[in-house]
Parts: C-alpha cells; structure tokens; sequence
C-alpha cells in the first residue's frame, strides 16, 4: 500500500512524510496550510453494550488535540458518529477544509447518500422504517454543512496499519472499557503518531469489493464466528458451521469482501483471533 502526504503538511516529527517539494523552507502546497486532518473512530463491546468515541485533530497550525469519550450502553454505530460530531464541534470557530478520514462505510455512505433521502421522506428508510440515530445524523449534517470551508469524507481501512486509524481505535477502545488512553494535546512535531502517513487512496469500496450489495453469484470472501467471545474467520460455510452448531449465545456471518469483514467484525465488537 502506498502512503503519501502530498495534500497535508508534508513534515511531523523534524522529517519528510511523503515527497513534497520544498522550496526555500516554504512548501509549494499552498492548500496544506488550510487543511485540517481528521481521524474518528467508534467501538462498542457487545453492540449494544459499553462502547467508547474517538478523533484527532491536526492542525494546519501545527498542533494537534486527541478526544474521546464512552458510553455505559450504546451501539457501534452511534460512536462511529460521534467521534466526527465531536471533533466537528471543536472546530467551530476553526475556519477552513477538514478531512475526516474512518475506517467506518456506515457515517460515509451516510454522510454522502443516505441523509438527502432521508430528508425527503421525512427521515425514514426505503421500508417506511424510521431512520436509526436520526438525532447524531442531523448533528452531523448541520455541523458538516454550516463548517466554513467545507468537509472532505475519506474511507480508510481498518486494522491495516494506518497510524491515524490505529490510534482512534487504540482510543474509542479504551474508553469502551473503561481505561485511560492517555490523551495527547500538542506539537504536530511532538506527536508520536505518525498521523499524516495516509494512503493515497481513501475511496469509498465499491458494491463489487466492498461493503454494498454484491450479486447473487458473487463468491464469498470469509465466514465469520464467534463462540464465548473469541471471533474467527473461515474459508468456508462447513468450517464456520462445524463450530457454531449446538452451541448457544454464538454469531455467524457471511462477509463478501475485507471491507465487509471489517465492518461485521466492529458492529459485533470484536477482533479475529486467527
């Protein structure tokens, strides 16, 4: 995978991140100056259950400022909202482009697709459904849409090494459980997260490799279950089936691709064991 940070600062920690051009001290980028990066991220363990919210924020000024929060009974997807509702917030009063960047298909579809037809049916679903988390849906909305300068939504995979991703995980986790992720407020210079190496490519998976609805015929990408806690992942239905069957309290799916065995794996809040 490739990793650049042409459209960001281009230097953390006293060092080049990615090839920009430097020009007597000054970068050429002029739209990095302007730009603020954002990383969010949301967990829960039991889904409902304890669950924790996460984002970081890095400056065009240099500085970057690490929030997160949790909650005693809440869902994966309302945290995976929260985070970019929060940071967001924080931001008010910061003129200028932000790039949010998850690793969560649900907040960018959403952000993206959902929320204008949402709008016309009076927020229900295609089912005549009332819409789940209407009221963090609409806090987001307002906050992207009323944010000077505008707000760029960027998919990354989770669970790949992304230094961004991994900390807001390492984060939401944490507060799902009740720890202390010990909060960094500070220097860019100064962050031990390398939060600029992103990749270049941060588009949303497409049906056909990713998270949307895949053909009749499509062949499965895994199996996944989890017995007494322990998530696994199997090539095959007879595997998966061998090791569910007769037990109680057990999961079980199917995922079509890595980004849909992602997101089964946070909305179940749980990691694979193999």
């Amino acid at each position: 995978m490739s990793f650049s940070s042409n459209s960001y600062y281009g230097r953390q920690g006293g060092r080049l991140s990615g090839s920009v051009t430097i020009l007597g001290g000054m970068e050429t980028n002029q739209r990095s100056n302007k730009l603020t990066v954002v990383f969010t991220d949301g967990a829960a363990k039991g889904n409902p259950g304890p669950g924790g919210w996460a984002a970081i924020i890095a400056t065009p000024a240099g500085r970057v400022r690490e929030l997160g929060g949790g909650s005693p009974h809440t869902t994966n997807n309302r945290m995976e909202l929260t985070g970019p509702i929060e940071a967001l917030s924080c931001l008010k009063q910061e003129p200028g482009r932000v790039a949010v960047h998850t690793d969560s298909t649900y907040v960018i579809r959403g952000i993206r697709e959902w929320i204008p037809n949402w709008q016309r049916r009076g927020w229900r679903t295609m089912e005549g459904k009332d819409v789940l988390n209407r009221d963090l849906w609409e806090r987001l909305w307002d906050l992207a849409q009323r944010h000077e300068g505008g707000v760029e939504w960027h998919y990354v995979r989770g669970h790949i090494g992304i230094p961004g991703n991994e900390r807001v995980d390492e984060i939401a986790t944490a507060y799902a459980v009740q720890d202390d992720p010990g909060l960094y407020e500070g220097p860019l210079a100064e962050y031990p997260v390398r939060i600029l190496d992103i990749p270049e490519d941060t588009s949303l998976p497409t049906s056909g490799s990713g998270s949307g609805s895949p053909g009749k015929n499509a062949k499965p990408y895994s199996y996944l279950s989890v017995v007494d806690g322990v998530a696994m992942r199997h090539p095959t239905w007879a595997e998966c089936e061998k090791r569910v069957k007769g037990v109680s309290g057990t999961r079980f799916k199917k995922a079509m691709s890595a980004a849909d065995e992602i997101e089964i794996l946070k909305a179940w809040g749980v990691r694979l064991k193999n």
